[in-house]
C-alpha cells in the first residue's frame, strides 16, 4: 500500500456540491456524499448529440456529452445512475432513447478529484422537445455528425470554448488511426 493510503481521510471545506479533502499529503475535491454524475453518449444513427453550455469554474462556453448528478435534487435521492440519465437526456437535450446500455463507471481525474461518473449509451432517439435544461441552465443543443466530429470540435476551439475530456470517446479512434484532424 502506498504511504498515504491508509491516512485518515479529513474534510477540509464542504459546500452544498463540493468539497476539499486531505489524506496524509494528499490534497482532492469530491462531491459530498458520494454524489456521482451520469454521463450519456446519445448516438441518433450516425449522429451524436452533445450540448454547449456555459461554466463558471472554467469561466467559458463547453462543448459536452449531456450530463447530470445523481438523486441530486429533492424526491430523486435514492435516484440510481440510469434513471438520472434518461430524465437529463430528456431535460438538457430534448431527445428520449428506446435502448439504454451501462457502459461502467468512470473516474472524472484521479489524481485530483475523488469524482466519477457513469457512462451510459442511448439509442433509439427521438425529439420530444427543445431541451436547454432547467430555468438556471441556458444549454444550447448540437446534433453533430459523427463524420464532423473533429471539424465541429475545432469549430468550438476556435471560439474560445472549453471541451470537455468525455469527448475524447468521440475523437480518440481518430487519433489512434494516426488522424489528428
Amino acid at each position: 500500500m502506498p504511504p498515504d493510503a491508509e491516512a485518515p481521510e479529513e474534510v477540509v471545506w464542504r459546500g452544498k456540491f463540493v468539497e476539499a479533502k486531505r489524506r496524509g499529503r494528499w490534497e482532492y475535491a469530491g462531491r459530498p456524499s458520494s454524489i456521482r454524475a451520469a454521463v450519456i453518449l446519445a448516438l441518433d444513427g450516425d449522429h451524436v448529440i452533445l450540448v454547449e453550455q456555459y461554466r463558471v469554474p472554467s469561466a467559458r462556453y463547453c462543448l459536452e456529452l449531456p450530463a447530470g448528478l445523481i438523486g441530486d435534487e429533492a424526491g430523486l435521492e435514492g435516484e440510481d445512475a440510469l434513471a438520472s440519465a434518461k430524465r437529463e437526456l430528456e431535460e438538457e437535450t430534448g431527445y428520449r432513447a428506446e435502448h439504454w446500455q451501462v457502459l461502467g463507471e468512470f473516474l472524472s481525474s484521479p489524481g485530483m478529484l475523488s469524482e466519477g461518473f457513469t457512462l451510459v449509451r442511448a439509442t433509439g432517439l427521438t425529439r420530444i422537445g427543445d431541451g436547454g435544461g432547467t430555468d438556471s441552465e441556458d444549454i444550447v443543443v448540437h446534433r453533430v455528425p459523427l463524420a464532423r466530429i473533429h471539424e465541429v470540435v475545432a469549430e468550438h476551439q476556435a471560439r474560445g470554448h472549453g471541451l470537455d475530456v468525455k469527448l475524447l470517446l468521440l475523437l480518440g479512434a481518430g487519433w489512434i488511426a494516426g488522424d489528428p484532424a
